[in-house]
């Protein structure tokens, strides 16, 4: 099969990518443009990377792009792979070649000049479509019907193509979620869900990367439903998950006006309690930050349910914009879908109408009234905090000399009993 399609495309006959492909078509070499970027041409969706598949082996490669004046970087040079940086862009370059022995990553290859056997070793037919700089596109694998019909589908048998590489489990889901509709491919689910237990081979940096990009796909969410009625997120996640909060979260962020956030998701999806960010900080080997956020939301979040406005200004406070925005809209998507969205909506915005100003009082304030500096010091600007925050942030010097009093006070009886 070789169905062809133009596609008019102006960054294949302009720009850095021309260039490329002008550099490696002479000399009785061919190269094409593959994979994601013809997937989502024709999709009409953004292109995020131009990948090249090219018949010169990759000493070629580096050699012509030498005598070009571009810069390589040998990044995976093993199985083919060279990366040519032109006018700042990085282009993938891979020589054309075919799996010897398969075992995930560390697959053998050999190289060769077979357009069909290269596009027929990739996972899914949208992603073996090659366009050459002339505008057309190649199909070997039925790959422009499945386009026109948003259709996930491996490339012939399922159960085989996931066992070379068990993160094609994971990639199935992913991929329909972001560019899929209607149900998944069937014969690639029960393949999926039959070989599951292969999920506990993958690393945590891999599961992550395709995890977090699933979370934020328009289809994520039934994506994540059929992967948790297939056992798949189970054995992700090492617990339970939690769909119809993952639901509830993306209504809110839309609701909002918020772009999807991955952390944000992962929790509704797999945090009751702190635990459970702990947890998945392991298992998906979460960066600090990611960890830090994910914590922070699975913390007491149930305490912001029914906040009035002094109460969440006070959260707002403690918390920071970030944290306090993120751990509302987990207590939010844990209400339900039936909970009245406007106390929600109202406690949500509240950062846009309340800034909190920062603590006047200071150490000095404490030492001038005879607190010796040292634990007695950071006890009393605590108490006194409080009870700054539990009058309402107020800022004349009046009532803010009654609060240093009073903490002082306080600091004084504590001490005699």
């Amino acid at each position: 099969m070789n169905a062809a399609r133009v596609l008019s495309a102006p960054w294949l006959s302009s720009g850095p990518t021309s260039r490329v492909l002008e550099l490696l078509n002479s000399g009785g070499e061919e190269a094409r443009v593959v994979g994601g970027a013809v997937r989502n041409a024709l999709l009409d969706v953004p292109i995020v990377d131009v990948d090249v598949a090219t018949t010169a082996l990759p000493e070629e490669v580096v050699r012509r792009a030498k005598e070009a004046g571009i810069k390589s970087v040998p990044t995976g040079i093993e199985h083919g792979t060279v990366t040519l940086v032109v006018d700042g862009r990085p282009f993938e370059i891979t020589t054309l070649r075919e799996d010897t022995e398969t075992f995930g990553r560390k697959a053998k290859v050999s190289f060769g000049r077979d357009w069909v056997g290269d596009a027929r070793r990739r996972d899914f037919t949208i992603n073996a479509l090659s366009v050459g700089a002339d505008g057309v596109v190649h199909d070997y694998v039925g790959g422009l019907d499945d386009i026109a019909r948003r259709r996930v589908r491996f490339i012939g048998e399922a159960k085989a193509r996931i066992e070379e590489d068990f993160l094609r489990i994971l990639r199935f889901f992913r991929i329909h979620a972001a560019f899929g509709a209607g149900e998944v491919d069937r014969e690639g689910y029960l393949a999926c869900v039959s070989a599951r237990a292969g999920l506990s081979m993958l690393s945590a940096e891999r599961m992550r990367m395709e995890i977090l990009k699933l979370l934020v796909a328009d289809g994520a969410v039934s994506a994540v439903t059929a992967m948790t009625d297939g056992g798949l997120l189970q054995m992700v996640f090492a617990g339970v998950t939690y769909t119809g909060t993952f639901a509830a979260m993306i209504a809110a962020e839309r609701t909002l006006g918020l772009k999807a956030d991955a952390t944000r998701r992962l929790a509704a999806l797999g945090v009751a309690v702190t635990e459970d960010a702990r947890r998945l900080a392991v298992r998906l080997r979460l960066s600090n930050s990611e960890a830090k956020a994910l914590d922070s939301m699975g913390h007491r979040w149930w305490r912001l349910a029914g906040m009035d406005e002094a109460r969440a200004r006070r959260r707002l406070y403690r918390l920071g914009e970030a944290s306090y925005r993120d751990r509302l809209l987990l207590a939010w998507a844990r209400a339900g879908h039936g909970a009245d969205p406007a106390p929600w909506v109202a406690l949500a915005r509240l950062p846009q109408r309340f800034t909190p100003p920062k603590f006047p009082l200071k150490a000095a304030d404490f030492i001038a009234r005879g607190v010796a500096e040292g634990p007695a010091l950071g006890h009393v600007l605590t108490l006194a905090e409080d009870a700054w925050l539990a009058a309402d942030f107020p800022l004349e010097p009046a009532a803010l000399a009654s609060l240093a009093d009073q903490a002082v006070a306080r600091l004084t009886r504590d001490a005699k009993s």
